[in-house]
């Protein structure tokens, strides 16, 4: 019994993996016993697939490794050990898998790219009965979320304006303070435009507060076009540190709406209701209903306004000119509006549902269709605690702004989590060619077809560290140390998807597996890799040790040190896998 109680206390520290061996050797040499920083450079150009690296980069490299592991000898130190670059491979803000810097092309046109986007962006939980807040929008900011969406209610009174999810418990948070947070956090994690979605439910009076307060709180910031709506988005690059609002103009839902009487002095007159300037983004209205699915009615999306209007004056026209991306609402059906011809570009949105039933019977018009405009997707309205949908199906047909429940954690999310490292974190992801141009005979890509293998990505799993430093000594076993093992995915397209695991290492807090898995893909461009390590027990459910999921497409080669992060998304400070990234 006290053997296994101080078995927990043992933590060793791994030898080097024998790749990493053989790669110092070969670059370092035999003659000496320090890799130089030109030694350095063949290293990371030749065997890491850096393309531009300088002798001074490298030089720097060296200097930082030897100042974070605290080398006595540091002053005259000029190269690596063994044990040096050994830790120099397990920095991850040093040799991470994938770049941290922006490095796609933002001159393209807004549809051109996947968009970071929100669902209810003010809960803080569940749909029903949380409490609205500024708070998650901050956080959603921070992470580089790019589009935000705030339902517009009036209050009790009809003399401001709320925010908050209709027709539900959740208590409300002033239109004002969620304008303000949006302004002192759009730009702090990335310089592109941060859009925001309105449900507009109000009158024409509100609506015209509502213009004062967008133009008082964001200024010049405030993006919108001088025509009364886009021939053609702009692009990120063109948008830097604009915020841009997204809804249906006034006019465009009241022209469908009956006649009413106003009375003007002494007259009683007849007037139509795209004078009354009410505005609300109804999108359950875009695509066809089904009649087999009588669940799947999103409340927010309800088309019904709840309330008479307390304004008889026309709409302020200011509000209407505020509106740079408007949303639309298909006259015909989704598929006519789909296929066809429109002069103004435009934001369509459904539900994950009516996205999956467009996919199965029309899905190239989907493509089509978001090679010109927006398409957003949003979660069915039975997803009450705040869960989400996976998003693949959604990137496959080119919608841009799959909007999620950011505070929703769990598989679906760490996915989302995933595609947005891609080109830095800063929310725009530059859609695959093949999702933005036509063939020679007009054709578009078609995600039901099964393609070639374009290339095979195999992953090799040296080892993990960490876990002692971040975790208790009694976090996952009170008698023995953890029993470890690895669980790699690939989720893309129906025909990559795939999943392998390690073997469980038994009593070590610094495991080391040494496995490699091969993944052929046939479209790379939208495969993710999610990692996730479990720590095994034979009585109960697996425990969580970690996660992470990366954009293949932007895996760099090589031997990298992975950071994992919690069940939320948040990286642990010094958890990692040291793992090895090979393209054939």
């Amino acid at each position: 019994m006290f053997g296994c109680i101080t078995r927990k206390f043992r933590v060793h520290v791994a030898d080097p993996p024998a790749d990493v061996k053989a790669a110092y050797a070969k670059y370092a040499g035999t003659s000496g016993s320090e890799m130089s920083a030109e030694q350095l450079v063949r290293f990371l150009v030749e065997f890491q697939g850096e393309e531009v690296c300088s002798v001074s980069d490298a030089d720097r490299i060296i200097h930082n490794v030897l100042d974070r592991r605290q080398h006595p000898t540091k002053s005259t130190r000029q190269g690596l050990t063994l044990d040096d670059f050994f830790h120099f491979l397990l920095f991850d803000d040093l040799n991470g898998p994938i770049r941290s810097q922006v490095h796609h092309d933002m001159t393209a046109p807004l549809q051109h790219y996947f968009i970071y986007t929100g669902h209810n962006s003010y809960l803080t939980g569940n749909q029903l009965s949380s409490e609205c807040s500024s708070i998650p929008i901050i956080k959603a900011l921070q992470r580089g979320v790019r589009v935000i969406e705030l339902d517009l209610w009036p209050n009790s009174a009809k003399d401001e304006v709320h925010v908050l999810h209709g027709r539900t418990l959740t208590t409300p948070v002033s239109l004002i303070k969620c304008l303000k947070a949006i302004k002192e956090y759009a730009f702090v994690k990335s310089p592109y435009p941060v859009v925001i979605t309105l449900e507009d439910h109000l009158t024409a009076d509100l609506q015209a507060k509502v213009a004062e307060m967008v133009t008082q709180t964001f200024g010049e910031m405030l993006y919108y076009p001088e025509s009364r709506s886009l021939e053609e988005f702009p692009s990120p690059e063109a948008l830097k540190y604009r915020i841009i609002l997204s809804t249906k103009p006034p006019k465009e839902y009241l022209e469908s709406q009956p006649p009413r009487e106003r009375v003007n002095g002494s007259q009683t007159e007849r007037y139509s209701s795209d004078e009354a300037g009410l505005g609300k983004e109804s999108e359950d209205q875009t695509a066809e209903p089904d009649p087999d699915d009588k669940n799947d009615t999103d409340q927010d999306d309800d088309d019904s306004d709840g309330y008479e209007s307390k304004s008889c004056q026309l709409g302020p026209p200011q509000y209407k000119h505020l509106i740079a991306i408007h949303a639309g609402k298909p006259k015909k059906g989704l598929r006519e509006a789909l296929r066809g011809g429109i002069d103004k570009v435009e934001r369509l949105s459904m539900s994950e549902k009516e996205l999956q039933r467009a996919a199965t019977y029309y899905g190239t018009d989907l493509v089509r269709f978001t090679q010109k405009n927006l398409l957003r997707i949003y979660p069915k309205g039975i997803r009450v605690t705040s869960s989400n949908f996976k998003p693949l199906i959604a990137w496959m047909h080119g919608a841009q702004m799959v909007a999620f429940n950011m505070q929703g954690y769990g598989k679906s999310l760490r996915l989302m989590h995933g595609m947005f490292r891609s080109n830095g974190g800063c929310g725009y992801v530059k859609k695959p060619d093949f999702l933005m141009f036509k063939g020679p005979n007009n054709e578009v890509f078609d995600p039901k077809t099964v393609l070639l293998v374009k290339k095979t990505l195999k992953v090799r799993v040296y080892m993990g560290d960490g876990w002692s430093l971040d975790f208790s000594p009694k976090h996952f076993d009170t008698y023995s140390p953890p029993d470890f093992y690895t669980k790699v995915y690939i989720v893309g397209v129906p025909a990559d998807s795939s999943k392998k695991k390690t073997r469980v290492i038994e009593d070590d807090w610094a495991p080391v597996w040494n496995e490699e898995f091969t993944f052929p893909l046939t479209v790379p461009e939208l495969a993710l890799l999610r990692i996730e390590v479990r720590e095994h027990d034979k009585t109960e459910k697996d425990d969580f040790g970690g996660q992470i999921c990366l954009p293949v497409s932007e895996l760099r080669p090589g031997i990298r040190a992975v950071p994992l992060c919690d069940e939320k998304g948040e990286k642990y400070k010094s958890v990692k896998l040291l793992m090895r990234f090979q393209f054939v």
